[in-house]
């Protein structure tokens, strides 16, 4: 065997091992998850990001249609946890997000529960990342369900705006 083919054969096994590493399998957690915040949840010591939604932060206040402030990312994060109560979540996640969180799409049973979320207007479809709730934001927005009965700041709005701070602004 010459030294070119062999080098050839090398060259080629190196492109294989690098398109290998790059396609990552579908990770896959399954089990109790604790809710973390109304996009993040916790399965078995894993944090896991809810993809494509963003929801409302702990500490972020909102308005109802009656014009009451309330703390619609800890409203967010309560009926994520009651929706899920004790039954088993199955995440489906291909990447990681810059804190090492799973990126994922999780599931009760068949329920895509990212997909509840934006329903309920509990979360917007963040379409920085993805299109694929915007159709359930839509109809929420239509039955003015959740945030969409009173007036919020879109939470990458307010996480700019609040950056180390305490306080709340209101706005559509």
């Amino acid at each position: 065997m010459s030294l070119g083919a062999i080098r050839a054969g090398l060259i080629a096994g190196l492109v294989l091992l690098g398109l290998a590493a790059g396609a990552r399998a579908t990770e896959v957690v399954t089990g109790a998850a604790s809710v973390i915040d109304g996009d993040t949840l916790e399965i078995r010591g894993e944090r896991i990001r809810l993809f494509g939604i963003d929801a409302c932060e702990s500490r972020q206040l909102c308005e109802d249609a009656s014009g009451r402030s309330y703390r619609c990312g800890q409203q967010a994060a309560l009926a994520l946890a009651d929706r899920i109560g004790r039954g088993t979540v199955r995440c489906e996640g291909k990447t990681r997000d810059r804190y090492g969180r799973l990126v994922a799409t999780c599931y009760l049973g068949s329920e895509d529960l990212d997909a509840w979320m934006v329903s309920q207007g509990l979360a917007l479809a963040f379409r920085k990342y993805s299109t694929r709730y915007v159709p359930q934001e839509d109809a929420a927005r239509l039955a003015k369900r959740g945030l969409w009965a009173g007036r919020f700041e879109a939470p990458w709005e307010w996480r700019k705006e609040h950056a180390g701070r305490t306080s709340a602004r209101h706005s559509r």
